[in-house]
């Protein structure tokens, strides 16, 4: 394909479909766009959990049994810091931890997240173009039944995204930029996918970004995303769960319904065939990616299916 494709992701299932998308596609025509506001501050150390699960999947480093972290990774440092009687909710492995402290070097030193992310992604062999949603600080906010307001990575990662989800909202969204770089590559898109990631954790935190959802709007071109919803239950994470707690149905017409009119295409898997779908063009597809034979399939299904429908 010799066009420009921006996807915008967070998270294992957008990295997945990224991974298939760079393997088929030149480096200088695919964009990657991927969710900020699960990073935060750990141990003085900033951490992009999204962002390096799109790096270590890019790279072909990722631990390929839990889909993020990376693969062969050891605990020496957790396991001392254990021994202190640390803090070692959140995993950081050995290997892991040199991502950390370089990209907290690089801020501290003055660099903007979008060069820390292009540096990183560049050491590790990435050869598209990797940005952050956004230069800013943002993070999701959970309001929850048990424990009242949560930073994300409390809820999703301390207590394993188990509390009742009340309320979903982003922390310093209102003050967010999008950056000459985003700015740059949606503008030059001729083709815009939004992969399989959660909408409300992983999309919304990106489409809430002042100016993004008009920027995506203007693109009279492809606008593509791919359900991460299958048969009524999430691939991977607490979509379904959220979804339930919020008085959704765990459907994919519910997430078409949230893309809404930023969509005008819509990939469906299979096994849902007999949904009903009105005002966007829907394509069947075995949307599961369990292997990188997989993933590489789909991507290549969802770029046929684009090249058929053309510029709505």
């Amino acid at each position: 394909m010799d066009q420009n494709v921006v996807v915008l992701v967070g998270g294992v299932g957008g990295a997945k479909l990224a991974y298939g998308l760079a393997q088929l596609l030149p480096p200088e025509r695919l964009t990657v766009i991927v969710n900020v506001a699960d990073d935060f501050w750990h141990y003085g150390l900033r951490i992009c959990p999204d962002a390096d699960t799109l790096m270590y999947t890019l790279s072909g480093l990722v631990d390929p049994v839990n889909g993020w972290g990376i693969g062969g990774d050891t605990t020496a440092m957790l396991d001392m810091l254990r021994r202190y009687e640390g803090e070692t909710w959140f995993r950081l492995g050995d290997r892991d931890l040199a991502t950390h402290l370089i990209r907290t070097q690089m801020l501290r030193a003055g660099e903007r997240p979008t060069q820390v992310m292009q540096h990183l992604a560049t050491k590790l062999g990435v050869a598209c173009t990797l940005l952050p949603a956004t230069d800013a600080e943002v993070m999701t906010l959970i309001e929850t039944a048990e424990y009242g307001t949560l930073e994300f990575q409390d809820y999703f990662v301390r207590y394993r995204w188990q509390p009742v989800v009340k309320a979903i909202r982003y922390s310093g969204i209102d003050h967010a930029k999008l950056t000459p770089e985003v700015e740059h590559a949606i503008d030059a898109a001729d083709v815009i996918l939004f992969g399989p990631s959660n909408p409300w954790l992983s999309v919304q935190p990106i489409l809430a970004i002042p100016g993004m959802r008009e920027r995506l709007l203007a693109r009279r071109v492809p606008r593509v995303a791919v359900t991460p919803i299958v048969g009524g239950e999430a691939l991977k994470g607490p979509a379904a769960k959220i979804m339930r707690e919020l008085g959704l149905a765990v459907s994919p017409v519910t997430v078409a319904a949230f893309y809404g009119d930023l969509i005008n295409g819509f990939v469906v898997d299979q096994r849902d065939a007999n949904l009903p779908f009105s005002d966007v063009i829907t394509m069947l597809l075995d949307t599961i990616m369990p292997n990188n034979e997989s993933k590489l399939n789909l991507a290549r299904q969802v770029l046929m299916a684009v090249e058929k429908w053309g510029a709505v």
